[in-house]
C-alpha cells in the first residue's frame, strides 16, 4: 500500500471528480489517494463518485485554508 497526492486545486467541477477518477485509474487495490480541491462541491462529488465505483472514503473536511481535502482507499 502507497499514500499519493493529487492536487485539485483552482480547477472548477467537473475537473477533480475527472482527475480523481483519472488517478485511481493508475493505482493499486489497497493504495490510499489524498485529493486536495478549491472547489467546495468536491468535498459532495468525490465521495459520491467513491460510492458509485466501490472505492473507500477515509476522510472528507474542509481545512481551515477552506480547502477540501478527501483521502480514499482505492478498492477494485
Amino acid at each position: 500500500m502507497s499514500t499519493y497526492q493529487l492536487d485539485a486545486r483552482r480547477l472548477l467541477c467537473p475537473m477533480p471528480v475527472i482527475r480523481t477518477q483519472n488517478r485511481v485509474k493508475e493505482l493499486n487495490a489497497g493504495d490510499e489517494l489524498c485529493v486536495r480541491a478549491s472547489d467546495p462541491g468536491a468535498l459532495h462529488d468525490i465521495p459520491a463518485w467513491c460510492r458509485i465505483h466501490g472505492h473507500e472514503v477515509l476522510s472528507a473536511v474542509t481545512s481551515d485554508e477552506g480547502e477540501v481535502v478527501i483521502t480514499l482507499r482505492v478498492v477494485m
